[in-house]
């Protein structure tokens, strides 16, 4: 049984077609406050967010809000963290007033890792460092799947800053596990190889050679807070010649889907006529996101087999998380 959803990696082929049919059960109540069924009533929901967020923490507490269940939110800012309480002591004092399932956001790669074998509650990796996001990632999935019927054999470019995100890396392990071909394009700098390893179709900066015959073409922001160094000389220089305008969208298939997990640069990653077109489904993610997470919280508050962190495990990871 499952305790935590901490990546993509670790999900089976069927635990993901599990989770989209059930976010489209639960897609409905999302706009439609009659059909919630609060079946949840007695679980409680904290989100932990070391890093801003509008979509992924919103989401997650209507989703929480919307299954019957408790939700609040630790701000950061006015917590003790600030006082130098490690990740795993605030973990574990938030574990021990009784909530049953914890999302974190953290900039550390592998905290939600860190975090879930510290803890009794349910951990879901909201986002950690430039590993991981697994519910962007099914969210993003559902709506292909909600859109073209399947994945097999469909051609998914995601274009951007592929190196820092962990939202492409996510996606990859997913699309690619259901079939799906990834093309990866964008500056050189903010490439890496190493994804061909992951099952990468392709890796190219020529833009409108990676979505030829594209079904999806998914944007990413470019995420200067991770880059340790500038990578490209400026956004406008970034717009001209990695940016997917109207005109090189003709190189993608006539109903290609164009997504991008949020927030968009207008102008940067995409044209403003290419984010509210026709073919845009970005803020129909967004709404597939709170169905989404939905389906993952239900599935864990159901599915999980509490496991109790060992002594010996806590003492060697404390140290880790200061």
């Amino acid at each position: 049984m499952r305790k935590d959803l901490l990546g993509i990696k670790d999900l089976s082929k069927e635990e993901i077609i599990h989770l989209l049919q059930e976010a489209k059960k639960h897609k409905p109540k999302v706009m439609d406050k009659i059909l919630r069924d609060f079946n949840l009533k007695n679980t409680s929901l904290t989100t932990l967010f070391y890093e801003n967020s509008t979509r992924t923490k919103m989401s997650f507490l209507l989703a929480a809000e919307y299954l019957g269940a408790y939700a609040d939110d630790l701000n950061i800012s006015t917590s003790s963290v600030l006082k130098g309480e490690s990740l795993v002591d605030t973990g574990m004092t938030i574990d021990a007033m009784g909530t049953n399932v914890i999302v974190i956001r953290h900039g550390m790669s592998g905290a939600a890792h860190l975090l879930a074998a510290n803890v009794k509650a349910s951990v879901i990796n909201g986002g950690d460092g430039a590993n991981e996001h697994p519910t962007q990632a099914l969210l993003d999935m559902y709506t292909i799947w909600e859109k073209k019927g399947g994945f097999e054999g469909l051609n998914v470019t995601i274009v951007g800053d592929i190196a820092n995100s962990r939202v492409a890396r996510s996606n990859i392990f997913g699309l690619v596990k259901m079939g799906a071909k990834v093309t990866l394009a964008g500056p050189s700098t903010l490439l890496s190889g190493n994804m061909k390893a992951l099952g990468v179709e392709r890796i190219t900066s020529n833009v409108a050679e990676a979505i030829k015959d594209a079904d999806v073409v998914m944007g990413l922001r470019i995420q200067l807070e991770r880059q340790k160094a500038v990578q490209f000389p400026s956004l406008p220089e970034y717009a001209r010649f990695f940016g997917v305008s109207q005109e090189m969208l003709t190189h993608a298939k006539s109903d290609a889907l164009i997504m991008h997990p949020g927030p968009v640069n207008r102008g940067v990653e995409f044209s403003t006529d290419i984010i509210d077109g026709e073919q845009s489904v970005i803020l129909e993610q967004v709404e597939n996101g709170v169905a989404m997470r939905m389906a993952v919280i239900e599935y864990l508050e159901n599915a999980r087999d509490v496991v109790i962190p060992q002594t010996t495990r806590r003492d060697n990871v404390i140290a880790m998380a200061q």
